[in-house]
């Protein structure tokens, strides 16, 4: 399966999973990325980390090895 941190710019996907059971893990479901939300990555900042997504009315910005633990379905 595909983690978020792979998709392009512009494009939405729906969280399928947040693996992991430590600390960050929660702290990403807490922030929104629960499994069957839509996403949208909106940007990057100019090296590429971390990413700005777009998720029920928000906006987030995650770091890309946060993103990786987001399996996604697009």
């Amino acid at each position: 399966m595909r983690s978020l941190e792979n998709i392009p710019i512009g494009s939405t996907a729906r969280v399928a999973d947040v693996a992991g059971e430590d600390t960050t893990s929660l702290r990403l479901l807490e922030m929104g990325l629960t499994p069957g939300v839509d996403v949208t990555v909106v940007g990057t900042a100019p090296l590429g980390d971390p990413l700005e997504l777009e998720l029920r009315g928000y906006r987030l910005s995650i770091r890309r090895n946060e993103a990786s633990r987001v399996a996604i379905r697009t």
